[in-house]
């Protein structure tokens, strides 16, 4: 279940735990229910789940709550955003768990309508208001690569950009530290010309008046940005690099789309900073209201392990830009190397 809008909630009024699932088929449509007569906001549509009950875990909760609710065995089920909302009735701390596996087929065993749909889009309503920042997550891709040309050279850089395209890229940061402006403007408009007829956005790393002035997507705030920014950036989509809880708590307080959040592991790009690990990254994600991708290290073979860990996907630079190990398209809304639900 989703909630009408996020809030702290009275101090002393009872926090409810509650999971929901969002079911991933191969396709990329999620399973979106309507909520029974005799419920509280009886036919609304939204993510399916239920309260906590003690002792259990979130997988253990989704997982009986989803064999219940629609005859489902969860095979696999990835933690990944948490967002307080507050009812007329109760304030619900919910926990989203993005679920790509699972045995059996979709039945309403409550009489509940149910529907799959593109995140793009959906068709039904009246979806739960709070169901909105939750959507716009999902339209998130799930790998995130940054330009190296300063390396490999222009020409390189925007052939390589080509075949990842290709490939099914679909998000993407012009990331070139030291190119000289001129020469950053002209390589960020042919890398969003290119973008943009594969249907795929674009971020500027750093500057805001360059990624308005060239009709980007979106700007990526640097972390040492977060302190000195009264308010968030006016594009549709702004990302932030973090390294740690405070910068975190700040990227979203700024209303950021989404983080990147590392070094996961060793990179050449900051040799002498310690990598956290997984268990550090996912212990730093786990209270997250946004999505937030691994860096550092990261490779497509890397997807699996970071959703696991409660990541949106993998970002990465030299990662990125090899084919080696990648065997399916990336998708937007589905995540390759899995497999393949049912229903």
């Amino acid at each position: 279940m989703a909630g009408t809008h996020d809030a702290a909630g009275p101090a002393a009024a009872p926090v409810l735990q509650v999971v929901a699932g969002i079911l991933e088929r191969a396709d990329g449509r999620v399973l979106i229910t309507q909520r029974p007569e005799g419920k509280v906001y009886a036919g609304y549509w939204e993510f399916p789940g239920g309260k906590v009950e003690a002792g259990e875990t979130a997988f253990e909760a989704i997982a009986r709550e989803l064999r219940e609710e629609l005859s489902i065995e969860v095979e696999v089920a990835h933690p990944w955003l948490r967002r307080r909302f507050v009812y007329p009735h109760a304030t619900v701390e919910l926990r989203f768990l993005r679920i790509p596996k699972w045995r059996g087929d979709v039945r309403g065993n409550e009489g509940q309508a149910f529907s799959w749909e593109s995140a793009e889009a959906p068709a039904v309503a009246p979806m739960l208001p709070a169901n909105g920042p939750i959507l716009a997550a999902l339209r998130l891709p799930f790998e995130y690569a940054l330009t190296q040309a300063m390396d490999t050279g222009i020409d390189a850089q925007l052939a390589a950009l080509d075949v990842a395209l290709a490939n099914g890229l679909r998000l993407l940061q012009v990331r070139e530290p030291g190119m000289a402006r001129d020469a950053l403007a002209a390589f960020a408009r042919e890398a969003i010309a290119r973008a943009h007829r594969a249907g795929a956005r674009v971020l500027v790393n750093g500057d805001i008046e360059l990624a308005q002035a060239l009709g980007a997507d979106g700007v990526h705030l640097r972390a040492a940005q977060l302190a000195t920014l009264a308010a968030r950036p006016a594009l549709p989509l702004v990302g932030a690099s973090c390294h740690d809880a405070t910068e975190l708590a700040r990227a979203d307080a700024l209303g950021c789309n989404f983080a990147v959040l590392g070094p996961v592991a060793a990179t050449l790009t900051h040799p002498g900073s310690p990598p956290l690990g997984w268990l550090a990254f996912a212990a730093l994600v786990s209270a997250s209201t946004m999505p937030v991708y691994a860096l550092g290290g990261m490779t497509p073979q890397d997807l699996e392990a970071a959703r696991r860990h409660g990541a949106q996907g993998v970002a990465f630079q030299r990662g990125a830009w090899t084919l080696q190990g990648r065997a399916d398209p990336v998708r937007p809304a589905a995540a390759p190397g899995l497999s393949s639900p049912r229903g």
